[in-house]
């Protein structure tokens, strides 16, 4: 199963996507040979516990999970099965809090907690942990990210083989035409947060590019 782990739509402050136009483009994607099976929204430090996809997600035949990318002291962080007791404990609109202990309480709250964009200059991972810094609790980070710098994803994947890092693969995506750039490919489905979760915990996947996620047929 193919998933878009990093997308944002126009609930977050920065994108001019829909959660609907995305939808389209992935059947477009579909048409070209490519394998999408769904998209993670991680909207900028916020929840949409309002939002409700799931007829939008069925008309298309698409996975559709809701995540967040949260600010931190040490870099973004991507936040999967996001439940109400976590955003009572963590403040997701602070952009200050220490990326530790929200690793911290995102596993004691059945959610999981990976940096993003690892390698980018000035606030990747990476830069922290050059200056000293550790985080005994990462075990994935987001080893490619469809909007990243040249020589930023490489960094990632260096971070990854020196500290023995997992890997996850999102677009990132602020624009329709973005989403699936990159993709996580697991070995199990996936159709809720929960098992998205849980997935993750199998450490049963590899962060994948789109020109790699196919089904062998050709389209328009």
């Amino acid at each position: 199963m193919y998933l878009d782990m990093h997308s944002h739509s126009v609930s977050s402050d920065d994108s001019r996507a829909t959660v609907e136009q995305y939808l389209k483009w992935i059947g477009v994607l579909r048409k070209r040979g490519h394998v999408v099976d769904g998209i993670v929204l991680t909207e900028h430090r916020k929840f949409d516990f309002d939002k409700d996809y799931s007829a939008l997600a069925s008309q298309y035949g698409v996975v559709v999970l809701k995540g967040s990318e949260l600010d931190t002291r040490y870099g973004h962080v991507l936040v999967y099965g996001v439940t109400e007791p976590l955003t009572r404990e963590i403040d997701f609109s602070n952009v200050a809090m220490d990326t530790r202990e929200l690793l911290k309480a995102a596993r004691q709250h059945d959610a999981y907690a990976v940096p993003a964009h690892p390698g980018r200059f000035g606030i990747g991972l990476t830069e922290y942990i050059q200056q000293g810094e550790t985080f005994d609790d990462v075990r994935i980070v987001e080893r490619l990210n469809g909007g990243s710098r040249q020589g930023e994803n490489e960094r990632a994947w260096e971070l990854c083989d020196d500290m023995g890092y997992l890997g996850v693969g999102g677009s990132d995506a602020h624009l329709t035409s973005h989403i699936g750039a990159c993709l996580t490919k697991f070995s199990t489905g996936i159709s809720t947060e929960a098992e998205l979760v849980e997935a993750l915990l199998s450490e049963q996947f590899q962060p994948v590019w789109l020109k790699d996620a196919t089904n062998g047929t050709t389209g328009e």
